[in-house]
């Protein structure tokens, strides 16, 4: 990120598509077009994992660190593939276009997998899923007898499966791998055709000088196929349970902070395991993504542990963790690591200084501008560095018109007024700051997609701290407009960053 450039914060699930969610199809491709269009080189997007109605569908709690996200997969291209027809297609709901209804769309692309996975089963397995399931053989088989296994336990976590199972007792495994074979090689053939079509697309954004910027999660799910198949790596009791979790103290977002309730990792065993779990991941999502956005990337330096008998973050403590063993083995294996790290929140002297040290560049959000400290503020765009990544905001703030109208006191909004040097309309705002990042010195800015269409708190991404209402929003198709695409160009080129 060493030259001047820009790009969109548009996360799949919000992209245009008829079946309830956006997906891998044929708007995945027109966005990128649009990108080209607009002479944006970035896209980024949240993580790819696995997503669950229990956790709402937050794309930051996942049962896998290394499996993709099935309703994803674009049935547009199945039918294409010959894994599905074009009469699958014809009974599908009638979704909304500015909202996804997960507990629908979930009913519905189970549906079409189902009989994809049968015409697969139908046929001789083709080469390439063969090569595909070898290739992934590290993490592909657990994670397929992990999702069997929850499917024939009734979605129990598996601290409370039957102990052979529970304890991965090879005998009770191989028993478990013949009985539940069909269950196992669906997930299999799901994940097959995710990277297929991940592939595909990513080879179309590469040929238009378009790279993605993708978002790693420190922390997994304590009911996740990582935690059943290597307990040793986290704070489990002798029943396997947490004993302590992770989370963030009170903040901006909290008064009470932030409980998530991951377990910790034993960052000491991991040290003498040569962090291999962890290069293992970071290379996964480094075939992926050409970029890595570190969420919560203090917690890779020093975390915030809770006790797991606490309904609240705010009785934990900091813990340091082996930050300069770890990033100098990650940096081992992948010179240059291409990582962004998301430092914002209550962030220490040693989080910067290992910061520096590696030359990570962070993360700068201009919604946080506008307080008393203005003239100091790290977030006004005079006090940022050449290497810094800026934003309007994030997937975690409102947009700009929806802080202005909703969040932003007179004081805030006077202050912002002041450092345009005039008034300006509130629907003028996003493309005001927008301008601001532009013409800044950071040499990468990133735009959420509402922003760059001027959308209020209708079309917020996520509440923190809140579980009703988040990851809906979809981009409604006639707002991806040729104007709006020549008028991100014209800025764009202007400032310098086509």
């Amino acid at each position: 990120m060493s030259r001047r450039r820009s790009g969109i914060l548009l996360h799949l699930t919000s992209l245009p598509s008829p079946f309830g969610i956006g997906d891998m199809g044929p708007w995945a491709y027109r966005f990128v077009d649009f990108l080209a269009e607009s002479k944006q080189s970035l896209w980024q997007i949240l993580p790819l994992n696995p997503t669950d109605p229990i956790h709402n569908d937050s794309p930051y709690s996942s049962h896998s660190a290394f499996a993709c996200n099935p309703l994803l997969i674009s049935p547009e291209l199945l039918v294409r593939e010959e894994w599905l027809l074009n009469s699958d297609l014809e009974s599908a709901p009638e979704f909304s276009k500015t909202k996804v209804d997960y507990r629908a769309v979930h009913r519905y692309k189970k549906m079409l997998l189902d009989r994809a996975y049968q015409r697969f089963k139908s046929k001789s397995h083709p080469s390439e899923y063969e090569k595909f399931c070898f290739e992934q053989t590290s993490w592909l088989n657990d994670f397929a007898l992990f999702n069997a296994l929850k499917i024939e336990f009734s979605g129990q976590v598996w601290s409370d499966w039957p102990p052979d199972l529970r304890d991965r007792q090879a005998e009770a495994l191989s028993a478990a791998q013949r009985e539940l074979s069909t269950l196992v090689e669906r997930e299999k053939f799901c994940q097959y055709i995710f990277f297929r079509q991940w592939n595909t697309l990513k080879n179309y954004y590469d040929g238009r000088g378009i790279q993605i910027v993708g978002d790693l999660p420190i922390y997994v799910d304590y009911d996740s196929s990582d935690v059943w198949v290597h307990p040793e790596l986290f704070k489990l009791d002798e029943r396997k349970k947490p004993y302590a979790v992770a989370g963030v103290p009170p903040d901006y977002f909290s008064e009470t902070g932030q409980r998530w309730g991951n377990p910790i990792y034993r960052w000491n065993v991991l040290k003498e395991k040569g962090f291999d779990w962890w290069v293992e991941r970071i290379a996964h999502n480094l075939r992926l993504f050409d970029f890595v956005r570190i969420d919560h990337f203090r917690g890779l330096v020093a975390y915030w542990e809770i006790p797991a008998t606490e309904k609240t973050a705010i009785n934990g403590r900091w813990i340091e963790a082996p930050a300069l063993d770890f990033f100098n083995q990650l940096l081992k294996n992948f010179p240059g690591l291409p990582v962004i790290a998301e430092d914002l929140g209550i962030i220490t002297p040693d989080v910067r200084e290992m910061m520096d040290h590696f030359q990570f560049p962070g993360m700068k959000v201009m919604l946080f501008a506008f307080g008393p400290d203005l003239p100091s503020n790290p977030y006004v765009p005079h006090n940022f560095s050449r290497k810094c990544v800026a934003y309007t905001g994030t997937h975690d703030n409102n947009t700009v018109k929806g802080w202005f109208e909703k969040e932003a006191t007179p004081d805030e909004r006077r202050r912002l007024f002041c450092y345009l040097g005039r008034r300006v309309p509130k629907e003028e705002l996003p493309q005001e700051l927008i301008r601001l990042l532009m013409m800044s010195v950071a040499n990468t800015v990133i735009f959420p997609m509402q922003d760059i269409l001027g959308l209020g708190e209708e079309a917020r991404m996520n509440h923190p701290s809140t579980r009703e209402d988040n990851w809906e929003w979809r981009l409604s198709p006639d707002l991806l407009t040729p104007a709006v695409a020549e008028r991100l160009r014209e800025m764009t080129e202007i400032y310098g960053r086509s």
